[in-house]
């Protein structure tokens, strides 16, 4: 909000440094109030807050990088993952950049001020059980974040509900825990986002990894409000 203070005055000239006189028997008026007026469309707000969760946002077809850009300007820190891929036609092979949760991005909000965030352009809703937005464990953010950073090369796999849990003991994901798979003869390892029921991959040396609490089963899954079905597919 911004504080603006308004001087009015009648047939003559009002200095505030001076007292108030009435010149040649003419009167001068002077008022003086504040009001409060809404911050400007554009200002920035801080939502970095230590007492915000992560929400998954469900995005326009393609809208990702115009609803990130949006709300950056308002002062959020959303987060889409992506990761390179080629595109290959007759003539040429392509790198494109794909979002690993095409549809969605994510955020740290608080869900009592989500107005900012929903009318965001290219926002569609926050995803949730029925109308309440459902919170996103820091846990799950952080690990697909890893994996971004990691450098090894990170894609979108089916989403595993059941499998064998391990830590990563060496290289860039070291401490990082996830689900071991093997596909095609190589060993991945995979981390979910249960919201969403969405997983991504990075393959990992085998040897590099130890078992940690044996089989691992995740939470009972309820429908989503504002989850399309899962399109993303992995030829094993």
């Amino acid at each position: 909000m911004e504080v603006v203070e308004l001087l009015f005055w009648i047939n003559g000239h009002v200095d505030k440094s001076q007292p108030i006189r009435q010149p040649n028997n003419r009167l001068t008026l002077s008022l003086s109030f504040k009001f409060m007026l809404p911050a400007a469309e554009n200002s920035v707000v801080d939502y970095s807050g230590s007492n915000r969760s992560w929400f998954a946002i469900r995005v326009r077809s393609n809208s990702e990088r115009i609803a990130v850009a949006h709300l950056r300007e308002r002062g959020f820190d959303p987060l889409a993952p992506s990761y390179r891929s080629e595109r290959r036609w007759s003539d040429r092979t392509k790198e494109i950049e794909q979002y690993l949760f095409p549809g969605y991005i994510f955020c740290r909000l608080d869900p009592s001020d989500r107005l900012s965030v929903l009318t965001a352009p290219g926002v569609v809703d926050l995803v949730g059980f029925g109308k309440t937005p459902e919170r996103i464990p820091d846990l799950e953010i952080e690990r697909v974040r890893r994996m971004v950073k990691s450098g090894l090369l990170v894609t979108p796999f089916p989403f595993i509900e059941v499998g064998q849990t391990v830590l990563i003991e060496r290289g860039p994901l070291t401490g990082l825990e996830g689900i071991l798979v093997e596909t095609k003869g190589k060993h991945r390892l995979v981390v979910s986002i249960n919201l969403l029921q969405r997983s991504v991959s990075a393959e990992v040396d085998r040897q590099s990894v130890r078992p940690t609490r044996g089989v691992a089963t995740s939470a009972l899954i309820q429908p989503v409000a504002g989850i399309r079905e899962n399109p993303v597919k992995c030829n094993r």
